[in-house]
């Protein structure tokens, strides 16, 4: 049957659904024959809520006799979903609405006469999270509709209406602290930048711009997830974080090659070759940015959904390892200038410098982009959130050390150099040549 194959992306779906935000989605569907389309996910607490509006339901057959029972709206938890699976390939059921794994929502057969439309108020009091999903067992026979879905927990003694999923509830708080701290560390630049004027290049300028950037969008994130969490909207603020998340990714994707190249630090200026790099960043910021809002605001019920998520994964990857080129160029520089300018210590200085730089950079990138989707995929619902914290934690610790490696500073700090340092540094470099990247 068809089914099966939906049945596995519907899987591998839920994977990745994880990073969405639930919140009132207004939906089209069209013409579609797909068994199985899967919409938010979202984490119930013990007063969870669903309110599920659909309206301009039409099938592409009109047989008065379809069995309208295979058609409908059910919740589902990833493990439940592995049990209907084994008990449509053993035969047990047809269809995912049949099986007693699932939390049935909504039957079409349960449409009033001529109705197209109907209003259903879905309340989950077993804590978990679901995903709703809408399911089509009819053969050949295409769905329209619209679809207002509103998932959200009742919280508090008042019974505040909560559209943030149970463990992503207290991002608000989160993303706004980090604000703050980067807001915070913004001035003790300014204040390093102030002492050390005599010193400061452009490059420490751009760091700045960056920092302040990072803070604003983390502003503007908290805010966007602040008026999801009370209205379910983000009034707005979306637009804000998407433009602030594209000139920070695109400045801190560009701070890294500048200071790879050695850009304001070796030299005032950048070779063919590195501007080469930046031209082939910055295009694919924009499409990772236009991919990231289409991620966002469409949802794993769009029939492109994964191609989009994929296409982010696979320009994410790129920008990431297009960055390393400059460091690992710089490093070869510095190697070779050692050999003929007969001024090993301060060369012994800055290929330690680089390497370093080089490393974190890779540490950082592997971290944000590996392990915190594996806290993801493998943390409870519950704790969410401390897959955000432990990025976040990871970006901060990379600023922090960039900007301290990188401070302002007198062009030579090895001025008084005996000759049993500049020896020793000498003999360093040579097995400093031994060491490929």
């Amino acid at each position: 049957m068809a089914i099966y194959p939906c049945c596995f992306s519907f899987l591998l779906v839920s994977l990745y659904v994880s990073f969405c935000y639930a919140e009132i989605r207004l939906t089209e569907i069209r013409h579609d024959d797909r068994p199985i389309i899967p919409f938010d996910e979202f984490g119930f607490t013990h007063t969870g809520r669903l309110e599920l509006n659909v309206s301009n339901i039409a099938l592409s057959n009109q047989n008065p006799d379809l069995d309208m029972s295979k058609v409908g709206f059910f919740l589902c938890t990833r493990d439940a979903w592995m049990q209907v699976l084994l008990q449509i390939e053993d035969g047990y059921i047809n269809c995912a609405l049949n099986s007693d794994f699932v939390k049935l929502v909504f039957e079409f057969k349960q449409l009033k006469g001529k109705s197209n439309s109907f209003n259903t108020v879905y309340q989950e009091n077993t804590a978990d999270q679901y995903t709703l999903v809408f399911a089509n067992c009819l053969s050949h026979v295409k769905v329209s509709m619209n679809v207002r879905s509103a998932m959200y927990n009742l919280d508090g003694k008042e019974k505040h209406r909560d559209y943030l999923s149970a463990g992503k509830t207290i991002l608000p708080r989160v993303y706004f602290i980090f604000a703050l701290v980067y807001f915070t560390l913004a001035g003790i630049w300014i204040y390093v930048l102030y002492l050390k004027r005599l010193t400061v290049f452009r490059i420490h300028l751009f760091m700045l711009a960056v920092i302040i950037l990072k803070a604003v969008n983390l502003l503007c994130e908290a805010e966007d997830k602040s008026y999801i969490k009370r209205t379910g909207s983000a009034h707005g603020w979306d637009v804000l974080f998407y433009i602030f998340s594209f000139l920070k990714g695109v400045m801190l994707f560009t701070l890294i090659v500048l200071i790879g190249t050695g850009w304001s630090f070796l030299k005032p200026y950048l070779q063919d070759k590195e501007k080469n790099v930046l031209m082939v960043v910055i295009p694919l910021q924009v499409v990772a940015n236009v991919a990231q809002i289409v991620i966002d605001e469409t949802g794993p019920f769009g029939h492109d959904w994964m191609v989009w998520k994929q296409v982010f994964l696979l320009v994410d990857v790129v920008c990431c390892c297009a960055v390393l080129f400059p460091i690992v160029w710089s490093i070869k520089n510095l190697r070779e200038a050692a050999k003929t300018d007969g001024k090993a210590a301060v060369n012994l200085m800055k290929l330690t410098l680089f390497r370093q730089y080089y490393i974190v950079v890779i540490c950082y990138i592997y971290f944000t982009r590996v392990v915190v989707y594996a806290l993801v995929t493998i943390t409870s619902y519950k704790y969410l959130w401390t897959s955000v914290v432990a990025g976040e934690m990871a970006t901060l610790a990379f600023y922090v050390f960039t900007g301290y490696k990188f401070k302002p500073e007198p062009h030579n700090p090895y001025f008084v150099i005996d000759d049993e340092e500049e020896e020793a540094a000498a003999e360093q470099l040579k097995l400093e040549d031994e060491f490929e990247l």
